[in-house]
């Protein structure tokens, strides 16, 4: 998988803030070169998702549930193609925004996760989801640019994948700390886990 990797971090915009005060929430958007129903399929076609994201599988409508392969599920709570999708993620109170903003031929994906505080424990919690997001916007942008990227879970542990992942890492950091939502201690032991989580591979 070839891609340049400033080009792809600069892509996204990164920001947290907190969502009322019991809610930490992470906003990622992007741009697409592709219009809002291709970008709208690709995020909801079982088909297309297992080749860029991963295999889903459920009763893919709203009020229905899904189940990522080897990672999280959740339930579908609004569907509106091709412009606002929204599931819960993992519990019911982690909810996922994807909201599309066609623009021509181009599409700004805007994805939203809201978890509690709790959860999160501060604004630096959005390290935990944020580069992994980062890792889902690239390969979607690849995907959609037709290139073919074989098996994401392969991919997602490639050399060149493991070296976004360490400049997403820094990117949310600085996003962190701009928001002021988290101390200097709760960012450095957040940061500690985003670097064991996604850029160390497993033995």
């Amino acid at each position: 998988m070839i891609f340049d990797l400033l080009t792809e971090l600069d892509a996204i915009r990164r920001e947290v803030h907190h969502g009322g005060s019991e809610t930490v929430v992470v906003t990622l958007p992007r741009t697409y070169d592709a219009d809002a129903d291709d970008v709208w399929d690709a995020l909801t076609d079982p088909e297309r998702l297992a080749r860029w994201f991963s295999p889903v599988t459920g009763d893919l409508r709203e009020g229905g549930s899904f189940q990522i392969q080897g990672n999280a599920g959740g339930d579908i709570r609004r569907c509106e193609k091709p412009m606002w999708l929204s599931l819960t993620f993992g519990s019911p109170d982690s909810v996922i925004d994807l909201r599309l903003a066609p623009a021509g031929e181009r599409t700004t994906l805007e994805l939203a996760h809201a978890v509690p505080l709790a959860m999160a424990g501060s604004g630096a919690g959005a390290l935990y989801p944020g580069p992994g997001w980062d890792g889902a916007l690239l390969g979607l942008g690849i995907f959609l640019r037709g290139e073919v990227i074989g098996d994401p879970v392969e991919a997602a542990n490639s050399p060149e994948v493991i070296e976004f992942n360490k400049g997403s890492i820094d990117r949310w950091t600085t996003a962190v700390e701009a928001s002021g939502t988290a101390t200097a201690e709760q960012i450095a032991e957040a940061r500690a886990v985003a670097v064991q989580q996604y850029t160390v591979l497993p033995e």
